[in-house]
Parts: C-alpha cells; sequence; structure tokens
C-alpha cells in the first residue's frame, strides 16, 4: 500500500528534525543491596548474573571482588594487631619493615601506620602497585620519584594512595611472621565466620565456585572462575609460576590485594558494618574495643583550605571533586557538610562512615549510620561507563544502590 504524499512528507521532516537520542549507559549486570542493623540483616535485593556466560543468578552470598572496601577491613586487622601490642600506630614503619621508608623530599619526615591508613603519607600510586610479581620486592616501586608527593610533607596533604596498603600489608607480615592472607583469616574473617579472602588461596573450593565474575567492555576481567578454585589466584612470579613457598616476610604484599582484593559476599561484608555498629562487638564476639573502633572512624582527615585532592586521581568514573573529605584509618565519612562537597549519596544529610569501593566494572560501598544503628552494603558490576550522579560526586548507579534502587 502506497501512503498519501503528504504523509510521507511529514515523516522525512520529522526524521530529519528530530534531535538524536543521547546514548544510554548500559545497565549493571548484577546489583545486590543489603540493609541491617546490629541484630541482623533486615532487607535484601538482588537482580541479574552472578555469572553472565552461564545465567547463574546473583544472591547475597555470593563472593565478590569487592575492591577498595578492602581498605578498611585490613584496617581491623591491623586494630587487632594494636591492641595486642603487636603494632603502634605511631611508631616509624621503617623499623618493622627493615628498611627506610622516605619521602625523599622531607627526608627527616617519618612515616607511620597512622599516615599510611588515612592516605595522609605523601606517597601516590604515579609509579604504581599491583605489579610486583610473587617473587618480587614490593620496596622496589619506591624508588621511582612518581611513587611520592614531593609538595606536600608526611601528615600534611590527603591524597588516596592504594600504593600506601601493601606496606601496611608488609608491616603487618614483619611482625607476625604470617603470610598476609592467612594473617588476615586469623584476626578477622574467621572470629567472624566469614567465608572470605584477600586472593584465592585462603578460601575454599565452594567459595570459589559462587565467585561473582566482573566484565569490563563485555569480557570477564577477573574471577571467571567457572564454578571452581583457580590454580592461583593471586599475583604469579615472574616466571610464570605460583609457588607460594617462595613468599617471604614483607617482601610483595600487593600479590594478596590488600588494597582491593578481598572476595567476600554483600551478606558477609554486612557482619563488618555491624560490627562497627556494635562498637567492635557482633554476635557475642568482641573483636575491637570501642577505643579501637573510634579511633578508625576518626577523623584523621577533613578538607579545609585545600588541604587534599579530595577524589582518586585514577578514577576515571568519579572524576568530580569532593568525593572524600572527611577520612580516618580507612574509614571514610559520609555528609562532611563541607563546602565543595560532594559526599552525601544518600541525599539525607545523614552522616554515615564505611567505605567505597570501584574496581574492574564494580562499583560497591558499606554505609553505617551508628546514631540510628543501621546500615547498607551495596554492589553492582558492569558498570563501564556509569552515569553521573545527581545529587553528590558518586555516580547514579550508586546513589540509587543506596537508596534501594
Amino acid at each position: 500500500m502506497r501512503l498519501p504524499a503528504c504523509i510521507v512528507a511529514a515523516l522525512l521532516l520529522a526524521a530529519t528534525s528530530a534531535p538524536a537520542a543521547e546514548p544510554q549507559a548500559a545497565s549493571p549486570t548484577a546489583r545486590v543491596r543489603v540493609a541491617f542493623d546490629r541484630d541482623g540483616i533486615t532487607a535484601t535485593r538482588t537482580e541479574g548474573y552472578a555469572d553472565p556466560a552461564t545465567r547463574r543468578a546473583i544472591t547475597v552470598d555470593d563472593p565478590v571482588r569487592i575492591a577498595s572496601i578492602s581498605k578498611l577491613v585490613l584496617s581491623i586487622g591491623v586494630m587487632r594487631l594494636v591492641e595486642q601490642g603487636k603494632l603502634d600506630l605511631d611508631a616509624d614503619v621503617s623499623s618493622a619493615l627493615g628498611w627506610t621508608l622516605r619521602n625523599p623530599a622531607f627526608p627527616d619526615r617519618k612515616i607511620t601506620l597512622r599516615l599510611l591508613l588515612s592516605h595522609t603519607a605523601s606517597l601516590t600510586d604515579g609509579a604504581g602497585y599491583w605489579q610486583v610479581p610473587l617473587d618480587g620486592e614490593f620496596r622496589t616501586l619506591l624508588d621511582d620519584p612518581k611513587a611520592w608527593d614531593p609538595a606536600h610533607a608526611p601528615g600534611s596533604y590527603w591524597r588516596y594512595a592504594n600504593v600506601g596498603f601493601p606496606l601496611i600489608g608488609a608491616v603487618m607480615e614483619r611482625a607476625t611472621g604470617e603470610r598476609l592472607d592467612l594473617l588476615m583469616q586469623r584476626l578477622v574473617l574467621e572470629p567472624l565466620d566469614l567465608r572470605a579472602c584477600y586472593g584465592w588461596p585462603s578460601c575454599d573450593d565452594a567459595t570459589a565456585a559462587r565467585a561473582v565474575v566482573l566484565y569490563r567492555d563485555g569480557k570477564p576481567a577477573v574471577d571467571d572462575n567457572q564454578g571452581r578454585k583457580p590454580a592461583c589466584g593471586i599475583t604469579k612470579a615472574s616466571d610464570g609460576s605460583c609457588d607460594l613457598s617462595v613468599w617471604r616476610a614483607g617482601k610483595a604484599t600487593n600479590v594478596f590485594g590488600p588494597q582491593g582484593g578481598l572476595r567476600i559476599s554483600a551478606a558477609g561484608l554486612s557482619k563488618i558494618g555491624r560490627l562497627l555498629l556494635g562498637d567492635g562487638m557482633v554476635d557475642g564476639v568482641r573483636l575491637l574495643t570501642p577505643e579501637s573502633v573510634r579511633a578508625m572512624i576518626g577523623p584523621e582527615w577533613s578538607l579545609k583550605d585545600g588541604n587534599g585532592l579530595t577524589l582518586e586521581e585514577d578514577d576515571p568514573i568519579r572524576a568530580t571533586k569532593g568525593f572524600t573529605c572527611r577520612y580516618g584509618l580507612a574509614v571514610q565519612t559520609l555528609a562532611s557538610g563541607l563546602p565543595e562537597c560532594g559526599d552525601n549519596p544518600f541525599g539525607d544529610g545523614v552522616p554515615r562512615v564505611g567505605h567505597s569501593g570501584n574496581a574492574y566494572g564494580l562499583l560497591a560501598g558499606l554505609w553505617v549510620d551508628r546514631k540510628a544503628g543501621t546500615g547498607v552494603v551495596y554492589f553492582s558490576t558492569g558498570n563501564d561507563k556509569p552515569e553521573a550522579g545527581e545529587r553528590s560526586a558518586f555516580s547514579r548507579v550508586e546513589e540509587q544502590s543506596a537508596l534501594g534502587w
């Protein structure tokens, strides 16, 4: 059937004059949210696939590489060793490391665990932090001038630095003689009955089989375990081998991912949140003293007169200033209310404490309202190019996840 000429003309006009639709951000591959209070989980929500290739549905019990929330959990391990008298937050870490750690521009300023945990040690990620092999020496990275901020002395400026956390792990290993992943099992994960691990070697087979696969650019990037525990599961040695007998205390703790390599489920992570709500106690287990929890929360640093960057420099997603404006010992405080800050993803002005995570397409958060006694864990995967947030420096999907989407 032939359309009348007037209708054809109208259709052509509409096609040529209508504005082109803006490209839409891809939907996350999976989303998980767990709400909780001091007594336990109060609500859950899941959507999508833990493994898109097999169409295995995501659950709150599936372990995921939780990115920088790993730092908060590591801090709990540090504080346990501080309570035991094996570490000192304010001692020069050079003594524990067995070599001198100094910013070349400020050779007389000591660097401490407190500075490393709070991202005020004058380190940068310019020289990397992930690439040292199992048989390598992490300290060689610090010989590169790009590893240091030459303009700001230790303790004077906040600059997010993943590189500090393998150094923290090295101090922990040297103080105890234990391999970092096994040490964190003993100090934190096993006492809380968590099926979790820093790198896959210390996780059981069943947990590894349920791993959430992280995709980047439409392809599996991390933890495509295909239903079984990986043969290695950490950064390999320089010859490609994965013999853990070559481990040496304090040499290459980056291989276990202290800055971002914790595999833990949303349900498991909610117990970490409940520990913060319970002043160091959860389900009858006293892991930390209330004083240690308060020390973690701090803050050690708050934005004032340009004394920090307020964003992670190599984060292509959250490139807006004001993402972090108040920070303790690997614990961020939201809704600081400080000028030029976009740290209010919930939109209600309530100061919550916890940490965010962002790597390999995953966006995550653990946030607790200690006054109300409530909290939330969320993560979403497959976020290659998420939309900017509407009310904060966080992405839109994080803002939605915070409130339940």
